[in-house]
């Protein structure tokens, strides 16, 4: 099938050292023929494919830069069309110059994606490898990107495909055996594919249960710093952002608003919310603050408790116990440097919170509170190479409904009803599963998909 040539630039469109024109399509090697330029005459279609080659971009006789080629023939390529890639200098004039050139000589500008679409329509990857694609490039830590290039080996594939597959032979077999009854018998077979959709729903329920921990890797970990005035907060947040963030002065009541960081700790990223003191107040621009910290802290994921340990506890340090009691809330123990007059098991034993010591004047502690983290979120470990992490909101969705879908069989195998009731609900978590790797999908869902993907990919 004869698809239109597409073209864009595959670089940061900024100043740097090297930017990549990327072109896709059937007219790829006839477009760079009309604008390549060697010493030696080379005609670029007649060259052997992923091979690179030294020359000039020229618009008639009109040079426009000194580049390198790359030539790639279908279907050993990334969309398994011909490719070609034009290094050029990484000038925001030169590259924007190649680029029209290409367009001008027969291709169209690619729209943002349409690279990895193509990859996926022409079974290059399935659609939640193009979505792992589009995670890498926006992955916001270590763990996120090695769990991004996991999907994109294809774990969440070869997982589905084993469910779907178990699912399909057990539909399979009772299709055949209502039709053909003399020779297939499907006596006892409701014990048996109990069985099997027991350990499928066990399966992914194991997905689902990984989808938190999979929004937190792909998201960030909302973190809201919490505490009185004085006791270290912003102190905090700048050791942990490693720079002075935030203003950081003896006189409480300095942060009036919220002031937010992305931060990495022990390769998770956590979006770190700093706030104003918790206190009664009779200002008014810092009891708006005081709301604000409370608010940003209802749907935190973590909620860090900084206490000064050289004062003792007041109204406003219960009032925060308070709040945390049944949330997600670690207490850091601040100013351990100097005399300290909070007892850490007392503290741990009025919160039922763990309790961890620092000076975040000293920059003590810290590397506890990082190991805190991975041990609260991950059970002391992260392990990509056996685990999944699911962390795309329609992957969870399909897998919510697969799962229904198999518990009403159950309820079917339980309320005695005839077997061909079965495959209706089975095929439809069949069918759901499906959606993940891209069968089944209308058009206007893949459009969706690939509309949020970077120009040139």
């Amino acid at each position: 099938m004869k698809t239109d040539t597409i073209a864009a630039i595959a670089t940061a469109v900024s100043n740097g050292g090297i930017s990549i024109i990327r072109i896709s399509g059937d007219e790829a090697f006839s477009i760079i023929d009309k604008i390549y330029k060697s010493k030696k005459g080379k005609k670029l279609s007649d060259c052997s494919s992923h091979t690179v080659h030294y020359g000039y971009i020229a618009d008639g006789d009109t040079v426009i830069d000194e580049v390198m080629v790359l030539l790639m023939r279908s279907p050993h390529t990334y969309t398994k069309e011909d490719v070609v890639e034009i290094d050029c200098h990484g000038g925001i004039v030169v590259t924007k110059k190649i680029l029209e050139t290409v367009l001008k000589y027969g291709a169209r500008l690619a729209d943002p994606g349409e690279f990895t679409k193509r990859a996926f329509l022409n079974g290059r990857i399935d659609l939640s490898q193009a979505e792992a694609v589009s995670d890498i490039i926006n992955a916001k830590s270590e763990y996120a990107l090695k769990n991004s290039l996991n999907q994109l080996r294809g774990n969440v594939l070869d997982k589905i495909k084993d469910i779907r597959q178990s699912i399909i032979d057990d539909i399979a077999f009772i299709e055949a055996a209502l039709d053909d009854p003399e020779h297939i018998t499907l006596d006892d077979f409701s014990n048996e594919l109990a069985k099997h959709i027991e350990v499928n729903v066990i399966e992914l329920d194991k997905l689902l249960k990984s989808s938190d921990n999979g929004r937190l890797l792909k998201e960030g970990i909302k973190t809201v710093i919490l505490g009185k005035p004085n006791a270290g907060k912003s102190s905090l947040l700048n050791v942990l952002v490693g720079t002075d963030r935030a203003i950081v002065t003896d006189i409480a009541g300095t942060t009036r608003d919220t002031l937010e960081e992305t931060i990495q700790i022990g390769g998770i990223c956590l979006n770190v919310i700093d706030t104003a003191g918790i206190r009664n107040t009779e200002d008014i621009v810092e009891k708006i603050g005081v709301e604000k910290a409370m608010k940003s802290a209802e749907d935190a994921d973590l909620i860090i408790y900084v206490m000064d340990a050289s004062t003792n506890l007041d109204g406003n340090d219960h009032l925060i116990i308070d709040f945390i009691k049944n949330r997600k809330a670690i207490i850091l123990l601040n100013k351990t440097d100097l005399n300290m007059v909070i007892d850490p098991k007392e503290m741990e034993t009025l919160t039922g919170k763990d309790i961890i010591q620092i000076s975040a004047k000293e920059n003590m502690g810290i590397d506890k509170l990082e190991k805190w983290i991975t041990d609260m979120y991950f059970q002391g470990k992260i392990d990509l190479n056996n685990e999944i992490y699911i962390t795309n909101i329609r992957h969870k969705e399909a897998i919510m409904e697969s799962k229904n879908s198999l518990l009403m069989v159950n309820q079917s195998i339980e309320d005695g009803m005839p077997e061909d009731f079965f495959s209706i609900d089975m095929m439809n978590a069949y069918k759901v599963l499906g959606e993940i790797l891209g069968e089944a999908v209308d058009e206007d869902l893949v459009n969706t998909i690939f509309c949020k993907f970077c120009m040139g990919k």
